[in-house]
């Protein structure tokens, strides 16, 4: 299923080369004025051919909506929109309907699909689906905004080359500020990545990261123990992201490490409020928040599309062959994913508060 959310329920559509791709929003509350020009900006950070670090596929990525808003506020319709697909060479993937590329989804929807599944640009599975992924994660985002509630991200790490990271207690949205080209805190860490990212590009090969991201403003109690945690929703839009290999929250399996007197998070009155310490949980105890920033931090695989050869199978005639790539990747998605995972959060956590007041 293509469907995330109980309250806030967003559905993709659309695959890397079909005419087009969007998404549907059910939930957002009638009357709510959407900053459209706001949205367009927010998928502009994530938009492919707008760096030396990222694919050479040229995407305009502008949304049109086509159902849901009417004079710029929503309408109680569930909000379509839709981007066209045009700077795309379904040529280049011809030769891969039957070999499988080693890391992509091809053999495993091959089998699922009965060998229906479109080849072409990954299909579906595409990072291409992550544009729409950012139209929700936009308007979630100025939802969020007018609670008082803020999200932002940054590379933490690529390559091994590591960024400066929020403060675990006192983030807030002054923090999120990032460099001018490249989503890091600081200058220097992010022109190490640069040319990390490059130096793996000119090899044929790929390189994989960290993004970490911070939701400050968000109160006490909202969320459930168990199977409706905050960490799991939130996982579980984050992990709809593409590359997506593992996600940890606070100190996270640093934790391990821990006796449990130095990873408890004790509790003080802060300006006649109940508040922590320390932050080692990541704003979540028992699966609901306790009023500290939500702090954590998603592990991107490397881009499997690499311009080495590599071993593969033919599914016709089932004899081991070699595949050789052809087509624009990503030397490394994190840069461009950085505007995903807050759009990801964003939307999880506006399912979360609506399934609070509302549900």
């Amino acid at each position: 299923m293509n469907t995330f959310g109980t309250a806030l329920k967003v559905s993709i559509f659309g695959q890397s080369h079909s005419d087009a791709i969007g998404v549907t929003i059910e939930g957002i509350p009638p009357g709510f004025e959407i900053d459209t020009q706001k949205i367009l900006d927010f998928c502009q950070r994530r938009a492919p051919g707008n760096s030396s670090v990222s694919t050479k596929r040229k995407e305009a990525d502008i949304p049109r909506f086509i159902s849901g808003i009417v004079d710029g506020k929503t309408c109680g319709a569930p909000i379509c929109a839709i981007i066209e697909n045009g700077d795309f060479r379904s040529r280049d993937y011809d030769k891969l309907k039957t070999v499988p590329r080693p890391s992509h989804a091809d053999y495993p929807a091959f089998v699922k699909f009965e060998g229906y599944n479109d080849i072409r640009g990954g299909g579906q599975f595409s990072g291409r689906l992550t544009a729409p992924l950012c139209i929700a994660g936009g308007i979630a985002l100025q939802v969020l905004s007018s609670m008082g509630i803020k999200i932002g991200a940054h590379i933490y790490e690529i390559d091994g080359i590591k960024d400066a990271s929020y403060h675990p207690v006192d983030v807030t949205e002054k923090d999120f500020k990032l460099q001018d080209g490249f989503p890091t805190l600081t200058k220097e860490s992010g022109e190490k990545m640069e040319k990390a990212i490059l130096s793996a590009r000119n090899n044929g090969d790929s390189v994989g990261g960290i993004i970490e991201c911070a939701v400050v403003g968000m109160d006490a109690g909202y969320g459930s123990p168990m199977f409706e945690g905050v960490e799991n929703v939130i996982s579980q839009a984050v992990f709809a992201i593409p590359a997506v290999k593992g996600i940890e929250f606070g100190a996270g399996f640093d934790t391990a490490r821990k006796k449990g007197s130095e990873n408890n998070d004790s509790y003080v009155i802060k300006d006649e409020k109940v508040t922590t310490l320390t932050n080692n949980c990541g704003g979540i105890s028992g699966g609901i928040t306790n009023g500290m920033p939500i702090i954590f931090r998603a592990a991107f695989k490397p881009t499997p599309s690499v311009a080495k050869t590599q071993n593969s199978v033919n599914l016709e005639t089932l004899e081991n062959c070699e595949v050789l790539i052809e087509g624009r990747h990503d030397p490394c998605v994190v840069p461009r994913a950085v505007p995903v995972v807050e759009a990801a959060a964003a939307i999880a956590v506006c399912d979360i508060i609506f399934k609070n007041k509302y549900i």
